[in-house]
């Protein structure tokens, strides 16, 4: 157990040697780094939590009840258009009255033909699995006398909703990344809420205009038969809406129901300048069936204004010169530069299915981050120093070779945290002292089972090599079961708690390294050189 080949003293110098190498970037600057630290060496620095350097808290709520409106709006006219195929069914009073769309269907002779296309609609979630029913969307209610409802099924309700939530935190994901931001945090609270953190951020008031409008862009053709001002005292026909304009005037328009297109044909959308005028626009590029359809539509409407919505606001109403085929174009608005990177930010990210309202809302400033990490300082200083001196007293040279081990563990802690990019914490801050206390932990026992040892009247290197076999079994069986709850707190937890895991899970992999060989290896470099009849502890 004391002899150690060439080959693994060198791994284990090799390790330490980079692990330094990793770490002194954290000691520079950034412009440190860029100017002075070579190129082809490890650049990179721990990533400090928002309790650290400071940054955003947005706590989101997502309304579902803004959710299941739109689901609403989107089946009615799914029912139109299914009605209206060949041989139309005739209905009435279609509409929503609180989770249900509802109609009469005229002729008792289509009763069956509409329940027929109406089934269409459920939209199945998943298929039966094991003989499983099917989960659908909707059920649908058919009544003796002609009424139809399809209505929200809970069981599916509930599966769209989680689906809301994950595409929520994916577009926010896109949203907040083309920002910029270092290392953010975006994950699931409770049943429907997002919480997000954005350390280091500066401006906080942007990352929540960005993340909480639901940027859900559409395409309507204007209809200018009809004045803004009639529309205005509700004389809009039907099939037709009224809404604000962003235009200079601020003049409204009344652009047909149904979008021609929407966001989702899409590909690309970038802030850049009109070559005339030098005003700020967003160009942006259409999917394949996008342009084809932009095509079409222009080619159609010759003539006419095309109005660009995003969410429910005209943004800009350009006319239809001539037919674009070239499936791209411009969105003009009276930009600023910074809102003109926040639309194209938006677009490529994507839509929100649902509104997000802010339901708890803090900013860490930088100073609170400095005293929380002069704080940290202190901690593991302090602790460190009374590991030291407890070490020395109770086991003297061994007690070094312990503190050097420790000296090691902390090194490899923080360089493997660099490599990972994993995010510190104050509450990893705390794992790091408690790892501290858990590394000596495994010296200790090792050093007593010695001292058993010698006390049996073995010499000293079989105390030793005895010791250090007959410790691994202790060493590893704690260390496992210490493990396994700092992974489970990693996994169910969130926020400080996650923070606290990861340094602490390293911290376990480090002690395991430095306790079982490096400490072995600074005795067995004793031993052999000193080759001593009696063992110091």
């Amino acid at each position: 157990m004391l002899y150690f080949s060439r080959w693994k003293v060198t791994a284990i110098l090799l390790t330490i040697l980079v692990s330094l190498l990793v770490l002194v970037p954290n000691f520079l600057s950034s412009d440190q780094i860029k100017n002075s630290w070579p190129s082809w060496l490890p650049g990179r620095q721990i990533v400090l939590g928002l309790d650290l350097q400071g940054g955003v808290y947005l706590l989101y709520q997502v309304d579902t009840e803004d959710y299941k409106a739109k689901r609403l709006k989107a089946l009615e006219g799914d029912i139109r258009n299914v009605m209206r195929q060949d041989p139309r069914v005739g209905y009435t009073g279609l509409g929503t009255q609180d989770d249900t769309v509802q109609l009469r269907i005229r002729d008792t002779q289509s009763y069956d033909e509409a329940a027929k296309r109406l089934n269409t609609l459920l939209n199945p979630l998943n298929q039966g699995v094991l003989g499983g029913s099917t989960v659908t969307e909707f059920q649908l209610d058919q009544q003796a006398d002609g009424l139809m409802r399809l209505t929200f099924n809970q069981a599916g309700l509930q599966q769209r909703l989680a689906k809301v939530i994950e595409q929520s935190i994916e577009v926010i994901r896109r949203r907040v990344d083309q920002l910029g931001a270092t290392e953010p945090s975006i994950q699931r609270e409770g049943a429907d809420r997002i919480l997000v953190e954005a350390p280091g951020e500066k401006n906080p008031e942007r990352l929540k205009n960005i993340i909480g409008q639901t940027a859900q862009m559409t395409f309507h053709l204007v209809d200018l038969n009809v004045s803004p001002s009639e529309a205005a005292k509700g004389n809009v026909p039907p099939g037709e809406v009224l809404l604000p304009s962003k235009e200079a005037d601020g003049q409204p328009f009344v652009v047909e129901e149904n979008p021609l297109m929407t966001g989702e044909d899409l590909t690309d959308a970038q802030a850049g300048f009109n070559s005339q005028t030098n005003e700020p626009i967003v160009s942006f590029r259409l999917s394949t069936s996008g342009a084809r359809k932009f095509a079409l539509v222009t080619s159609e409407n010759v003539g006419r204004l095309f109005a660009i919505v995003l969410d429910n606001q005209i943004i800009s109403a350009p006319r239809i010169n001539e037919p674009i085929t070239q499936g791209s174009g411009q969105i003009s608005g009276h930009f600023t530069i910074e809102t003109a990177n926040d639309l194209a930010v938006l677009l490529r990210a994507g839509a929100l299915p649902a509104k997000l309202s802010v339901a708890e809302e803090r900013t860490v400033g930088p100073g609170l981050g400095a005293d929380s990490i002069e704080a940290g300082k202190m901690a593991a200083m302090i602790g460190t120093v009374f590991v030291v001196i407890f070490m020395i007293s109770s086991y003297g040279l061994f007690g070094i070779f312990a503190n050097v081990a420790l000296l090691v563990n902390l090194v490899l802690i923080f360089a493997i945290m660099t490599i990972l990019q994993a995010t510190l914490t104050l509450p990893g801050i705390a794992g790091v002292v408690l790892t501290m206390g858990m590394a000596v932990d495994s010296n200790v026992l090792i050093y007593e089972r010695i001292r058993e040892e010698q006390r049996q009247g073995r010499s000293p290197v079989t105390a030793i090599d005895i010791g250090f076999q007959r410790a691994f079994g202790t060493i590893v069986d704690a260390n496992i079961t210490t493990l396994i709850a700092a992974a489970i707190l990693f996994e169910m937890g969130s926020g400080p708690v996650k923070g606290f895991a990861v340094t602490h899970v390293i911290g376990i992999v480090t002690t395991m390294f430095t306790a079982i060989t490096f400490t072995r290896l600074l005795v067995a470099v004793w031993v052999r050189r000193a080759r001593p009849a009696h063992i110091p502890l």
